[in-house]
This record gives C-alpha cells, sequence and structure tokens, in this order.
C-alpha cells in the first residue's frame, strides 16, 4: 500500500512505514499533497498532521472531499495534543480517524492506515448477492421445540415460582427478580430470580479478585482512576492527551485507561465466577443449588433472546475480552439455559477451568453450524441436564 503523509515529521514516518513495509510519500503543505494527488492514483491512505502552512488538515479534507479525492481512500487527521471540539469536529465531518502525537507512536498510526486500506478493499471488492443476503435464524425444529417446551414448563411451575418469590421478599429487600444485559448472538435483558443480596454488584471487583475460580493470578490489580495519566500530567492544566472516559464519578483518559487495561488483561481471566459467594441468601442459595434461579429464562427463550439449548450468554464485561480472542467462535451458536459445560462439568462442584469451558463451548459452537446440527444431539443434552440440576456448591 501506498501512504501519502502531509506534514513536518517525514523521517519519522518514513521509517515506521518501511517497519512495516508500507510505501510512503511525504509532502509538507496543502499545495503539494493536491499536486500528488492531481499526477497519482495510488495513494490508498492520507496522513495528515492539523497545522499545516497557512490553513490547516481539516481545511484540506473539506477540499479534497469536495473535489471527492477521498471516496475509496482514508483520512486520518493527527493534531499535536487532544482538543475535544476538534475531536468532534472532526469526526462529524467524516474523517476516518483522529490522533493525538503525544500519546501515539508513529508505528500506531501507520498500523491503523494499514487497517483502514484492508477495510476499504473489503467494502469495495464485491460479495456474491447469496452471501449478502444471508441472515441467522435457528433451525425450525429447534424453535418450535423451544416455544412449546418454555410455555409448558412455565405454565406447570407457575405455583412453585409465585411460592419462591413470596420467600425471596420475605428474607431481603428488593425486587424478586434480577435483570442484567448478557451478550450471546445479541444483546439482551437476561432474567433471573435474585438470589443475592441487594447492591451486591457493586462487590464483584473485589470478589473478583479474592474468589473467582477461573483467576490465573493470586491478586489481580483494577484500574486505578486516581492516578495520574504521566502524558496529560506534561500538558497545561485543563488539556488531556485523549479524550476522557467517565465512569460513574470517575474520568479517566482514554490513553492511560487502555494503558492500565492491557496490563490487567495480561493477569486477568475471561469469565468471572464466584464460589461460596458471601453476597447470596438463605433462599438464593437453595434456588441456586436447585436451578430455580434460571427458570425466568423460559421468558428470555419464549422472546427469541435464547434457545433451550446452546452456550450460556455472558455478561458484558465478560464478552468484551472474548471477542478479542479466537475463542470467540462460541458466539457462532445460539445463547442456550443448558448447554455442553453444564452437562459435563457442573455436577463436579463448579471445578472447571476457563479453557474447558471454553472448549466446551467451541464445540457446540462446531456442532451447531453448517450442515452439523442435530435436533437429537440438543435432546439427549436436555436429558443429560437434569441429573445436574442439583449441585453442591452455589456458582
Amino acid at each position: 500500500m501506498t501512504i501519502l503523509y502531509i506534514g513536518t515529521s517525514a523521517e519519522t514516518y518514513k521509517q515506521a512505514a518501511q517497519n512495516r513495509n508500507a510505501n510512503l510519500l511525504a509532502v509538507q503543505n496543502s499545495v503539494e499533497c493536491l499536486q500528488i494527488l492531481k499526477n497519482q492514483n495510488d495513494i490508498d491512505v492520507i496522513i495528515c498532521a492539523y497545522h499545516l502552512p497557512g490553513n490547516t488538515g481539516l481545511y484540506l479534507f473539506d477540499v479534497l472531499k469536495d473535489a471527492a479525492v477521498l471516496k475509496d481512500r482514508a483520512f486520518i487527521l493527527v493534531s499535536d495534543e487532544y482538543n475535544s471540539a476538534l475531536f468532534a469536529e472532526a469526526f462529524a465531518k467524516g474523517i476516518n480517524d483522529y490522533f493525538v502525537a503525544a500519546s501515539t507512536s508513529v508505528d500506531q498510526i501507520i498500523e491503523r492506515a494499514q487497517s483502514l486500506h484492508q477495510l476499504k478493499k473489503l467494502n469495495t471488492a464485491g460479495f456474491d448477492d447469496s452471501v449478502l443476503q444471508e441472515r441467522y435464524k435457528l433451525p425450525l425444529s429447534k424453535r418450535v421445540f423451544d416455544v412449546f417446551f418454555a410455555s409448558s414448563v412455565l405454565i406447570f411451575i407457575a405455583p412453585i415460582l409465585l411460592l419462591i418469590m413470596l420467600a425471596i421478599r420475605l428474607e431481603s429487600k428488593g425486587k424478586v427478580y434480577y435483570i442484567s444485559k448478557r451478550v450471546g448472538r445479541k444483546t439482551f435483558d437476561f432474567y433471573k430470580l435474585r438470589s443475592m443480596r441487594s447492591g451486591s454488584d457493586a462487590l464483584i471487583k473485589q470478589l473478583a479478585q479474592e474468589k473467582n475460580q477461573y483467576s490465573k493470578a493470586a491478586s489481580i490489580p483494577t484500574i486505578d482512576f486516581d492516578a495520574p495519566c504521566p502524558k496529560c500530567s506534561a500538558l497545561p492544566d485543563g488539556t488531556t492527551c485523549s479524550p476522557q472516559l467517565h465512569f460513574d464519578t470517575k474520568a479517566i483518559c482514554d490513553s492511560w485507561y487502555n494503558t492500565q487495561k492491557n496490563q490487567i488483561e495480561a493477569m486477568n481471566s475471561t469469565f468471572i465466577k464466584i464460589a461460596n459467594d458471601p453476597r447470596i441468601t438463605r433462599i438464593g442459595k437453595l434456588i441456586r443449588n436447585t436451578s430455580i434461579d434460571e427458570l425466568p429464562q423460559l421468558i428470555n427463550v419464549i422472546k427469541g433472546d435464547m434457545s433451550i439449548v446452546g452456550n450460556r450468554p455472558l455478561p458484558v464485561y465478560e464478552a468484551e475480552l472474548l471477542t478479542k480472542d479466537t475463542l470467540s467462535k462460541r458466539f457462532l451458536a445460539p445463547a442456550g439455559i443448558t448447554g455442553l459445560w453444564q452437562v459435563e462439568l457442573r455436577g463436579r462442584g463448579g471445578e472447571m477451568s476457563e479453557e474447558e469451558r471454553m472448549r466446551l463451548d467451541n464445540e457446540y459452537a462446531d456442532h451447531f453450524t453448517g450442515n452439523n446440527y442435530s435436533f437429537w444431539y440438543d435432546m439427549k443434552l436436555i436429558l443429560r441436564t437434569f441429573p445436574g440440576l442439583i449441585q453442591k456448591s452455589t456458582v
């Protein structure tokens, strides 16, 4: 690929492009840029400094956009320091990406240019119409069984559910049900009977460090929102090296957040499962051990969010980590109430490694995709689920 750079750091960009096997042409102003684009058709990506002699990189972007020069070319804007107004204006105009030189290496910018080039090629390559028209859907036999089975069970157990909900309400204040966002083939509201005391979500970070059965490290740090960003500290007051992210009442710049996050992910596990969770109530322990707390998910099945058999839907914080891995193949299968890892490992008291669970999720995904799906295989998993409904540990 060929990159056109407009700015005063030509040698640095040329060296970085050479290291990544990319060709880079460099000019210092808008006039030279327009001349090259007029005479050469092989420019794939434009990297432009914001401050240019006589105008700005954003002004040049407007000129190129009006001239239809950017139809098949990506445009990256690089400013010396972060400016929130410029950031918003640049993306509103339609640039492909924005970087702050003070917080981003030139090598990262070149790498991003290559990614944008590949994306442009995919968007313009053209696909077979039959591929574009393909849509994911459950096999008809699976969907009909899901609706029939879930509806029948809900009607049969309605009296038991009412008694359990009354017991939950009498033991602790709060709603008798619990709703959280989960990720299967889509993000949806996930229903369970509440088995923990109200406000338990606030303790998840501390418990994840101390009691997570999947944890690979004895002590895993968390994002330190109070620690100053080294790059921001070198800038004038009121300015940051990158856009600010907000978490509850805390604010942290994007660069410093991702630096800490990458360090933590190297130590952290993808899944979080707390053994003998101290947040669980007495009635909560009973409904977890008997899997009664899972029964409201039959509503998810009827709605089409889940299937009876599939891979367990993940909390958003787990799914975010897993999609960075090749093991994201698990999402090719529908979200399910029961599945391979439940029937094979749940009866062991919750003692399973993260790798075992990932392997079993992928195994079911392999079974579900292509022409491998078998209705009778699902039936076998359902029958194998019943002996595992009673478990010894509250995980």
